[in-house]
């Protein structure tokens, strides 16, 4: 898959918004929240919480953490959250995703549009950008997780549709529908995943100048900042040159 390096760029420096500990656990929290009402609360009867489960665990989330998460949405307690997704363009004419879990459609409509306003974006409608994007699932593997042979095999075995290894590790790309199954099959084949969730993988790339980047990432981090957000993507394409400036 022809530029899928980059793609790891694209996730928005997560490195940024995961070192922030108290803010992912909240987004994981409220994930699981959602996940267990929509469902049943045990994990291995749910798809969408067993992934929500295994991303918190992946990242050291307490196990206290994750049970009184799912104990809220079975005792009624907490907000009633609303999935909504947000789609505008940013700088330079690059694409924009945004997904939200809230219990203010107001407060987080107008947050969002804020940001795009700000930072020389424009917000559109449901669908003006989406189109340019693929709805897949997408897994992450340490390295140790097992050579690049190895996770391909593996990967090929548990029916996924890609699969790119290199120094950081290991991503691999099903359709969304499979994701589940696919997780089952490698976990059992390699090790539980680093992360496991469905993405809105970018069909082309837009080369953005470092003017622009400059205020993408600004954009970037006052979405990912927000506490509604969830996941923000987008299909700019930044050399590691500017990003090393850009620091």
């Amino acid at each position: 898959m022809a530029g899928h390096s980059k793609f790891k760029n694209i996730m928005h420096r997560k490195g940024r918004q995961d070192a922030v500990r108290s803010k992912l656990f909240s987004r994981f929290s409220k994930e699981i929240t959602v996940a267990a009402k929509m469902g049943d609360p045990d994990p291995d009867k749910n798809p969408r919480l067993r992934l929500a489960v295994q991303n918190a665990k992946a990242q050291s989330m307490p196990k206290d953490n994750i049970a009184r998460a799912i104990a809220k949405s079975q005792a009624g307690e907490g907000a009633d959250y609303t999935e909504i997704r947000y789609e505008g363009y940013g700088p330079g004419g690059t694409a924009i995703i945004v997904e939200v879990l809230t219990d203010n459609k107001n407060r987080s409509a107008a947050n969002v549009r804020s940001y795009f306003t700000k930072y020389g974006g424009s917000m559109g409608e449901t669908g003006s950008v989406s189109f340019m994007f693929d709805r897949v699932g997408e897994l992450v593997y340490k390295p140790e997780a097992g050579d690049a042979d190895t996770v391909m095999e593996a990967g090929i075995e548990g029916g996924a549709d890609d699969v790119e290894s290199d120094e950081d590790g290991h991503t691999i790309i099903c359709a969304f529908e499979d994701l589940s199954d696919v997780s089952k099959a490698l976990e059992e084949a390699l090790c539980e995943a680093e992360s496991v969730k469905i993405i809105w993988k970018p069909q082309n790339l837009v080369e953005v100048n470092e003017e622009k980047a400059g205020t993408i990432m600004k954009l970037m981090d006052a979405l990912e900042d927000d506490d509604d957000v969830q996941n923000v993507f987008s299909n700019f394409d930044i050399s590691e040159e500017i990003m090393a400036k850009l620091g």
